[in-house]
């Protein structure tokens, strides 16, 4: 009996510790949003399923009564003005390549789209400097956006090397005897031929210095890391002109990338019925509409507030406790303490306008200067923090909002799907062809897009972000006074050109360096 009992008694035990163990495995699979945030994949989720509330609600209320002002408009839209100033990329007689080649470059660049190709224009300067063969930039994969595009698979690459034919000899693929220097032959362990100490900024003798006499001993070199390593100051002028040339002229993305940047502008501008839609004809739907409505306007809108962007900037976006947790546990995990939470209270980071703006934010920017809810509006972006319920606030404002995924079917996307850098190059194409760009905060996106724009004499909205971080600072503004602040303080930054100054980026600021006075 005794024996008996016993049994019963480890098999009820044994019993609760299987439920308990199910209970365990099942748990996370009823309340999964309790655990992904400690997950290596997902290091901060917190905030983005607990979006705050408004912030500014008084004002988000007076913009969506907001009254529609024709002159206002007709300012708006108003293109911009000439300013006297031309494109120039050098002497159409160009001098002819030098009979030998000291050898071959690489580099290997990191960062953004953006950020590749401001480094691929240098790496094209620091080949003529050289006079070496430049191999065609190998891009890093984004640690951020797990990217792993390559040149080749963004640019044209032939009518890269085409437009560049007369500068510098430049090759697809290192020849059989240098197939040896690759990536991961660099990944390993110190090498001769790779240049790792080269400096932010560095001038033309540092190259000639440094990186020559590698070329001369061994027939190549590479350089690791290459972002932001040439100077933008005291360079000849024929090597300043290069630069413009490979990035207004030499960069192009590749056909299908074109093509559906291409067929977005089309939609934007004469918005198809339903049956269109899902078009995929892109000349057939070009031609068929074109004589049946007049063009509509349209606004891109990069809208930069994504998790990296809001983790870097150390602010406060009304999330709590909560969300300040979640991004400062993604700061660790994407940058291991490089990044570290600000010494600054988000006052003072706001006051200094140094806090990206939200999609709240910007839409009551672009309310306040003028633009109603019948605006045609292209959202830019890759991924925003807090998903689609961070971006309703800006959509009850611009209910005409579009991006990629209203405007394509996912038919159209399947070869750009995942690929941050090809999402990136169609929003760029777009951009470029919209009748007026607004980037919600500076990056490399904001001054890529900028620069090219500039070279282009295209409207551009910059936003004030000192003056609009002390506007939301004050609670008790109206928006009449919140309105007029805003047009007051925008008036001069609409694209109207700007001298680079010593240390300024040639991307950013392209005359005098890459355009004439007329």
């Amino acid at each position: 009996m005794m024996r008996l009992n016993y049994q019963r008694h480890c098999y009820q035990l044994l019993r609760r510790k299987a439920m308990c163990g199910l209970f365990v495995l099942i748990f996370p699979l009823i309340f999964p949003c309790l655990f992904t945030p400690f997950t290596h994949a997902s290091p901060s989720t917190f905030s983005e399923w607990n979006v705050p509330k408004p912030r500014h609600l008084r004002l988000l209320r007076s913009a969506l009564q907001r009254e529609r002002l024709t002159g206002e408009q007709s300012d708006l839209w108003a293109p911009l003005a000439d300013q006297g100033w031309r494109p120039y990329l050098g002497s159409v007689n160009a001098p002819s390549l030098p009979q030998k080649s000291e050898g071959y470059l690489q580099v290997f660049l990191d960062g953004g789209l953006n950020q590749q190709r401001m480094g691929i224009c240098d790496a094209v300067a620091v080949a003529k400097i050289l006079n070496a063969t430049l191999v065609i930039p190998h891009l890093e994969v984004n640690p951020v956006w797990q990217d792993s595009s390559s040149f080749m698979d963004i640019f044209d690459v032939d009518h890269f090397m085409n437009v560049l034919k007369d500068d510098i000899p430049i090759i697809k693929a290192l020849p059989d005897e240098f197939s040896w220097s690759t990536r991961e032959y660099y990944a390993t362990a110190i090498r001769g031929t790779r240049i790792k100490r080269a400096p932010v900024h560095a001038s033309a003798n540092w190259y000639l210095e440094n990186v020559f006499p590698v070329l001369q001993s061994n027939g190549i070199a590479a350089i690791s890391p290459f972002s932001h390593r040439l100077s933008f100051d005291n360079l000849p002028s024929e090597i300043q002109q290069l630069r413009c040339k490979v990035n207004f002229k030499a960069l192009v993305f590749v056909p299908h990338i074109r093509a559906l940047g291409d067929a977005l502008v089309h939609r934007l501008r004469y918005p198809p019925g339903q049956s269109q839609a899902s078009s995929t004809d892109y000349l057939r739907e070009t031609t068929d509409q074109n004589g049946k409505q007049n063009p509509q306007k349209f606004v891109v809108l990069h809208l930069r507030f994504d998790k990296d962007m809001a983790a870097h900037s150390a602010c406060d976006f009304g999330g709590g406790k909560a969300e300040k947790l979640a991004l400062a546990k993604y700061r660790q995990t994407i940058w291991q303490g490089r990044v570290l939470n600000s010494q600054f209270t988000d006052k003072e980071l706001r006051s200094q306008g140094r806090c990206p703006l939200t999609p709240e934010e910007i839409g009551l920017l672009l309310a306040a200067l003028g633009f109603d809810n019948n605006t045609r509006l292209y959202l830019a972006s890759h991924k925003v923090y807090g998903g689609e319920a961070r971006i309703s606030t800006l959509r009850n404002l611009f209910p005409l909002m579009e991006d990629k995924k209203s405007l394509a079917s996912s038919a159209e996307r399947v070869h750009i799907k995942g690929k941050a850098s090809l999402l990136a190059a169609v929003d760029y194409h777009v951009g470029m062809h919209s009748d007026i760009f607004v980037s919600a905060s500076p990056g490399n996106m904001h001054n890529a897009l900028v620069g090219h724009r500039t070279f282009e004499n295209m409207k551009t909205i910059r936003p004030n972000m000192v003056l609009l971080g002390q506007l939301f600072l004050n609670k008790n503004i109206s928006w009449s006074q919140f309105r007029q602040a805003v047009v007051e303080g925008h008036q001069n930054r609409q694209g109207q050109l700007r001298l680079r100054k010593p240390k300024q980026s040639i991307y950013t600021y392209p005359a005098p360096d890459c355009m004439c006075h007329a």
